[in-house]
């Protein structure tokens, strides 16, 4: 870690101008943007701050779309042009590395990730099939059957078989909730094909990731930093977006109010960030500007990085207070624009052109303009970024195995378990469970007193509580039952075992899937809630 003896508590060091330039942590959570042309140093700036934060004690999230973000785990090389550029800003180079826990969706560079279903909710779903606004109530209408029928939606069978319930009864459903089409619901079927072919099927089912994961630290207090590999993820931009969306959601709805604390709980860095906005249609746009406002107030700091920042919409770019703007090239018509913008968009210096400076920045200097104690931005400076401590650039994989088998989530996420769902049941799997009767002719698949489609009531006897008919009953107390028995046991006997983490996932995803219908509505994702 760089020690300075100049730098005051509760900052980060970003570089110096013509003083010490600083990221107060207590604005931490406003947000912030790096941006720049390709090989400018983004990517070292990034890692400076994530350094800095985790530091701090906050834990870190960020997206790695080239694989040289890894080397946050591993103790800085002392390179040459970095203790030079040390040496000119006045700090000592101390290598360090950071707690790292890599992640990956497809589950080959890290623990996989994953999201059900009913998590994500029929907007993001819709969005990742790329649907139009047709289909998209189609599949509104398939996560409304689903509820009221008590039917958890977890992977991409149980989406598939919600749909072919629904077209099966599409007279009756017709009649209640609006047209139901049967080339919609083709049309979904065949999306849901080409999702699977790009691995999607990876990210969607359980274990459901336990969005606390993120926010853990050390024995020394320092912030873990969840590095997500998306190399191969970003071949696949909508699912990327998709999925960095969801991740925003699962954060606001979690997450409590606390103002402004000292420092973020939190703080995501997203890479390639205008794949969030590409082609996205206006009513999104507006939750994201939503999310991006809103949950600053959950102690959450969102951090944009990307070549251009004409590439995040003017609602979104207004968000964000901490900005580091390296080297832009004016080549063309759009370029020149994007220069003014960007200059247009800092507090003035008299002391120079904004705009001017842009193009002749170098390597590891940046335009930077971070809050100051009163709120207000403080006038643009150039700066020379101060150099990470640690390794910048790839690690190697017997590396990235090493830190992924020594971390503390080992064996947590890394088996798949597909537990009894919509699939199951409607395929009449359920063990215990006779083949259903064909439905009476002229009869409603609802029966008459909200009964399912094959005359079973749909809420559970007395005392007990369905899988999602109650908030709280039988799971959540096993899910806290067991929990006291296993941290109890893992406090006297060391880290649990992975066949107890494989079995404590399932409960909490289970107990994740409880509550009534209203609250299941609301907290289907706030994307889709601040649609409704």
């Amino acid at each position: 870690m760089i020690a300075d003896a100049s730098q005051p508590p509760g900052t980060i060091l970003v570089g110096k101008s013509d003083h010490y330039e600083h990221l107060l942590l207590g604005f931490g959570n406003r947000h912030g943007l790096i941006a720049g042309a390709t090989g400018t140093g983004k990517t070292v700036t990034l890692q400076k701050l994530a350094e800095g934060f985790s530091n701090a004690g906050v834990p870190v999230f960020l997206s790695d779309v080239k694989g040289d973000l890894a080397g946050l785990a591993m103790a800085g090389d002392s390179k040459a042009a970095f203790t030079k550029r040390a040496d000119a800003i006045g700090v000592p180079y101390a290598p360090d590395r950071f707690p790292v826990v890599f992640w990956d969706v497809f589950g080959q560079a890290g623990h996989p990730l994953r999201a059900t279903i009913a998590e994500m909710g029929p907007l993001l779903v819709g969005r990742m099939l790329g649907l139009n606004e047709t289909q998209q109530g189609v599949l509104t209408i398939a996560f409304r059957v689903a509820d009221e029928q008590k039917l958890l939606l977890l992977d991409l069978k149980d989406l598939r078989a919600i749909l072919q319930f629904v077209a099966d009864h599409a007279s009756e459903l017709t009649t209640r909730y609006g047209n139901v089409a049967s080339a919609s619901v083709g049309t979904i079927q065949r999306q849901l094909l080409v999702l699977e072919s790009q691995g999607a099927a990876n990210f969607l089912g359980e274990p459901a990731l336990d969005i606390t994961d993120f926010m853990a630290t050390d024995r020394d207090g320092r912030g873990m930093v969840n590095i997500l590999a998306a190399d191969a993820l970003m071949r696949k931009p909508l699912l990327y977006a998709t999925f960095l969306l969801w991740l925003l959601s699962e954060l606001f709805e979690t997450l409590p109010e606390v103002g402004d604390p000292e420092k973020p709980k939190l703080v995501f860095f997203f890479d390639e960030a205008h794949l969030l906005f590409d082609n996205a249609p206006p009513n999104l746009l507006q939750a994201i500007e939503q999310v991006v406002r809103l949950i600053r107030s959950k102690g959450v700091g969102i951090y944009f990085i990307t070549q251009n920042p004409l590439d995040v919409p003017d609602q979104v770019l207004g968000q964000l207070s901490n900005r580091a703007q390296h080297a832009l090239r004016a080549f063309t018509p759009r370029d020149q624009k994007a220069v003014k913008s960007a200059a247009d968009t800092f507090r003035r210096n008299p002391a120079f052109d904004a705009a001017e400076v842009i193009t002749q920045l170098g390597v590891g200097e940046a335009l930077v303009s971070m809050l100051q104690d009163d709120g207000t931005p403080e006038p643009v400076a150039r700066t020379l970024i101060a150099p990470p401590s640690s390794r910048v650039g790839p690690i190697t994989p017997d590396e990235r195995q090493a830190v992924i088998t020594a971390g503390p989530l080992y064996g947590k996420y890394d088996t798949a378990i597909d537990r009894e769902s919509a699939f199951e049941i409607l395929n009449s799997r359920t063990i215990g469970t006779a083949t259903p009767p064909p439905s009476q002719p002229g009869s409603s698949p609802w029966g008459n007193t909200g009964s399912n489609p094959w005359g079973q009531t749909a809420s559970a006897p007395a005392g007990q509580g369905s899988s999602q008919g109650q908030s709280g009953g039988f799971l959540n107390g096993l899910g806290a039952a067991l929990g006291r028995a296993w941290n109890s046991g893992a406090t006297s006997r060391g880290r649990m075992s992975t066949g107890q983490l494989i079995v404590r996932s399932a409960v909490q995803s289970a107990a994740r899937s409880v509550g009534t219908q209203v609250a299941r509505e609301i907290m289907r994702g706030v994307l889709g809630g601040l649609q409704r």
